[in-house]
């Protein structure tokens, strides 16, 4: 059985909603039965593809960097258009102050600010790079205090609502769709500041998928992953605009911003 995740960058019935719709697709598209195993957190994810219980993951920029870092072998191959040039969204409860602005808000130094997922590209590796960009210190000495992570996006939202937290950092998708699903008053929960684009999320296959089901395999998974054209299933993978094929090296500004602020070595 071909076995494959995802991080659990939002709710569990999302995911499921998401996934097991995919499962189908690819058991009848290659001729290998495949299931959707659901991840703890972001650390399990990749801890199940390190020791091969996870053969196929959608994961974040980062994730998929320290996967592939630790599986020799393994390698990116599709990833959603947009996905090429992703961003994230600094947001604030409206109370704060503050509107949307070009330039980055200097103004949060000393705030009450939460990340998601320590282990997220858009909820914490990126826009932590561009907070040191701009203010020259870290997290820590610029809001005061330790940084905190909510362990989502949707948390991270939920939180700046309830003003448990002045400011947050989230994956601009997540809160797009919620606002559009009225879950989220854009009036209330306003974005402060965008980032600059990096890629994100992508297909990362695991090298034993050669050795299990033959050589080739990882191509026929590629063209079937970017050969999906059900409006439904692209539409439950939030990619309504279809995958593309990538390679590894798309992540490779990802895998030094990672180095440079000491988060792998």
């Amino acid at each position: 059985m071909l076995r494959f995740s995802g991080i659990p960058n939002q709710n569990t019935t999302e995911l499921n909603e998401k996934y097991k719709p995919l499962a189908d697709y690819l058991t009848q598209q290659l001729g290998v039965k495949c299931e959707y195993v659901p991840s703890a957190d972001y650390n399990a994810s990749v801890d199940g593809f390190k020791n091969g219980d996870l053969q196929l993951c959608w994961f974040g920029g980062y994730t998929g960097v320290q996967a592939r870092e630790a599986v020799k072998g393994a390698q990116a191959i599709a990833c959603g258009k947009r996905d090429t040039a992703f961003k994230s969204y600094i947001i604030a409860h409206k109370d704060a102050g503050f509107t949307k602005s070009a330039d980055f808000p200097m103004g949060m130094k000393g705030k009450t600010f939460t990340f998601g997922s320590a282990q997220s590209t858009s909820g914490r590796l990126m826009p932590e790079y561009y907070i040191r960009k701009y203010t020259k210190r870290s997290p820590k000495e610029f809001f005061g205090s330790e940084p905190n992570f909510s362990g989502s996006h949707d948390k991270t939202i939920e939180l700046v609502a309830a003003k448990s937290f002045d400011f947050g950092v989230v994956d601009y998708t997540v809160y797009d769709k919620r606002v559009a699903e009225k879950k989220v008053d854009p009036a209330q929960v306003v974005i402060v500041w965008e980032t600059p684009t990096y890629a994100d999320y992508n297909f990362t296959a695991h090298p034993i998928l050669e050795e299990r089901y033959g050589k080739g395999f990882t191509e026929k998974l590629q063209k079937t992953l970017v050969g999906i054209t059900d409006e439904k299933l692209l539409a439950a993978m939030d990619r309504k605009d279809g995958l593309i094929a990538c390679d590894s090296k798309l992540f490779d500004q990802l895998k030094q911003t990672a180095r440079d602020i000491g988060l792998i070595r």
